[in-house]
């Protein structure tokens, strides 16, 4: 089909082709109208020890709006920057995990996880509450991911999945099975009488929602919405056996489109010319916030966190010609052992917000660029802005001059603040306040950093917490907690489930083995393939550390962690059985096998690149899994999982805890209703906590 002269979603004079996602792909979504939320409009306060995160400004900076857990779990709120008078937007249960506010101010699209699982959708609402629909994945069967917005606000990006088939992910009740039958009891676009999740609207036609029979691989397909539903969605990429796609920014007159795709490890910029799908580009950019580049106002130059052929990310401009093909790239910002971990342009367009990581906290950078035609984009002097807390976890721009930041530190939970001229930061009056963040009586311990040599002598580093009241030189007992990913990093922030640890009289050390992010490209990659034998070496290297260093009582050790950390326990405790009293394993994977076999499909994409492909490297990933070494069990193991959890099933902490219960080992599941991989409610959250300093302390004595 012929390009038209003008884009008939966004009404600007550059039209994307429309084209149809191949078979297999899910179809283009549909808006799908929802009753007005129920429930209060002004602020619910039950929970006063609250955080608030990941804002959204309205054009002109005065409103944000903000994810905030104040009413037991995460719900779409909004109120003015400067005022305390909040409204809730969504009282529905469905968790929030992103926001962003139109440039006209408009609407207010959210993405939701529904049940508390790992499938979710995109949304949208008026400022006002009113108009709620949603805009992607209303099946249950399928996946929908937020992208950015058309610069009029005309449309929203999303990205939706395709169907997984058996024994390609978990197939939920009411998706089609391999010849395209429902298996459900709920026709596809039938509602049930309280149109609970993942039921469409009364008055829905069935053959607009009725998902096509999926491929094995599964795929993503992003398109351009009109959240008013008056023009027909616009495919903008599609990709196959995809792991990730989002849409992260189009170019002002929206004839290019900056993608970023790819497994863990392997993400990569795409530029794309959007009226013919030509790849005009494309660059390596590192791990983490998914965010990686914004276009120019003039949309001549694109500047993009990258850590193209480096060991830590940097600031580079790639320069574009008339056709928008890449004719020079420059590194503009960089920082000697340092990686750019966010990076957000001002509502100017001009100038760049930096945030570095600094050994796990943040430090701020505001810079100004300038055109300099025919070379990149140069830039001005650097001006840092102090922080009250030691990390940024998102920057929006609001309105002129004025940023929105998402802040968390080691004594209080996330909040917002608001940034005038990058001069001075003031905390928005919704955010938990420092002294709401526990209470009274037991104030947070600041960690203090620890660095480990691991046995083939690479430097690791952590976080250690000290239970107050111990003297110095007094060894202690001791749980190591092991994070996700394995990309994420330990940050020197607030973690209640620490403080829970500490007040039972138990010291905590959080490190960062081999694979953790934060630390340069070598050290991601450290546990590729057979190099995750070494991982598991560095956490036992790190209890010895502990131990040589007079912090540990070397006969009251525990290990914990939760997704990667999860898996990490479950195999240290059969790799180095005589090491550890105990652990709890959250959400983590003991047969990688098994895993893979019932991950999300795009999941299982990404995974293998970090593990072992299913296929190819099966001896290595059955030699890595704990349920190969289960005989070595010799300690109690607790396992903690979310019932809804797609990411890691629950079957693999349930064969896990059957196994030790099988040869005598003492084991126990702890299952919590209405949650993913991630446990979202304040409610889950607090028994999770609670049950896992019960046992801790059952098996290692406190103070």
């Amino acid at each position: 089909m012929a390009a038209d002269t003008r884009n008939p979603v966004t009404g600007r004079p550059f039209t994307p082709t429309v084209r149809t996602a191949p078979p297999g792909h899910r179809a283009a979504p549909a808006p799908v109208p929802l009753p007005d939320a129920t429930g209060p409009r002004d602020a619910v306060t039950r929970l006063h020890a609250h955080g608030c995160w990941y804002p959204s400004a309205d054009p002109d900076g005065a409103q944000a709006a903000f994810i905030c857990d104040r009413g037991g779990s995460p719900q779409l709120w909004a109120g003015p920057v400067d005022g305390e008078e909040v409204r809730l937007l969504d009282a529905t249960p469905d968790p929030v995990t992103e926001v962003s506010w139109s440039p006209d101010g408009r609407w207010i699209a959210y993405t939701t996880a529904p049940g508390g699982g790992e499938h979710t959708r995109v949304l949208c609402v008026r400022p006002d509450g009113t108009g709620r629909r949603i805009l992607a994945g209303a099946d249950p069967a399928t996946s929908a991911y937020l992208g950015c917005w058309a610069h009029d606000g005309t449309a929203v990006a999303v990205t939706l999945s395709a169907p997984a088939t058996r024994g390609h992910g978990t197939r939920r009740p009411g998706s089609p099975d391999l010849a395209g039958r429902d298996t459900g009891a709920l026709l596809p676009g039938a509602a049930t009488d309280d149109g609970g999740p993942g039921t469409a609207a009364r008055g829905t036609s069935a053959a607009a929602l009725a998902p096509p029979i999926g491929r094995a691989g599964g795929g993503l397909s992003s398109y351009l919405v009109d959240p008013d539903g008056l023009m027909s969605p616009v495919l903008l990429a599609t990709e196959t056996n995809a792991a990730t796609l989002r849409v992260c920014d189009l170019s002002p007159d929206g004839s290019l489109a900056l993608l970023r795709r790819g497994p863990r490890g392997r993400r990569e910029a795409v530029l794309r010319r959007l009226d013919d799908a030509t790849t005009l580009s494309t660059l390596p950019v590192a791990d983490g916030d998914p965010w990686i580049g914004r276009f120019s106002p003039d949309g001549r130059t694109l500047w993009l966190r990258s850590d193209a052929d480096r060991e830590y990310a940097a600031l580079f401009a790639l320069v574009l010609d008339a056709d928008g093909v890449p004719c020079g790239r420059t590194v503009v910002a960089e920082r000697e052992g340092s990686g750019l971990e966010l990076l957000s342009l001002g509502h100017d367009g001009r100038t760049a917000v930096l945030t570095w990581n600094v050994q796990g906290a943040s430090e701020l950078e505001l810079v100004e660029t300038f055109p300099a035609r025919p070379v990149p984009d140069t830039s001005g002097p650097a001006r840092s802005v102090p922080l009250p807390h030691e990390v940024v976890t998102r920057i929006v721009p609001a309105g002129a001059g004025r940023l929105l930041l998402a802040l968390s530190g080691s004594r209080r939970r996330p909040g917002v603040w608001w940034a005038h001229e990058g001069v001075s930061l003031l905390r928005t009056p919704w955010s938990a306040r420092d002294e709401d963040t526990v209470p009274p009586g037991r104030p947070p311990v600041r960690p203090v950093p620890v660095r480990p040599v691991a046995r083939d002598g690479l430097l690791l580093s952590g976080w250690y917490h000290r239970a107050p009241g111990r003297a110095p030189s007094e060894p202690a007992p001791c749980v190591l907690h092991l994070h996700g990913g394995p990309e994420e990093q330990e940050r020197p922030v607030f973690n209640p489930l620490y403080h829970e640890l500490i007040g039972r009289g138990l010291d905590v050390f959080a490190p960062d083995v081999r694979g953790s992010g934060g630390h340069g490209r070598s050290f991601v990659d450290a546990d590729l393939g057979a190099g995750r034998f070494a991982a598991l070496d560095d956490v036992a290297d790190c209890a010895a550390h502990l131990v040589g260093a007079g912090l540990a009582d070397p006969t009251r050790l525990a290990v914990m962690g939760h997704s990667y950390g999860g898996y990490l326990t479950f195999a240290s405790l059969v790799w180095h059985p005589d090491l550890f009293r105990t652990g709890v394993a959250v959400c983590g994977m003991s047969d990688l096998l098994t895993f893979f076999a019932g991950t999300e499909p795009w999941i299982a994409e990404s995974a293998a690149h970090k593990y072992g492909d299913p296929g190819s490297d099966q001896a290595l990933l059955r030699a890595l899994s704990p349920m190969n070494r289960i005989d070595a069990l010799r300690v109690p193991v607790l396992a903690v999982h979310g019932e809804h959890d797609t990411n890691v099933p629950t079957a693999e902490s349930e064969q896990f805890v059957r196994a030790a219960r099988e040869r005598g080992i003492p084991a126990e599941l702890l299952l919590l209703r209405d949650e993913g991989h991630e446990f979202r409610r304040a409610d889950n959250r607090r028994l999770f906590r609670r049950a896992a300093a019960d046992w801790m302390e059952r098996h290692l004595g406190g103070l």
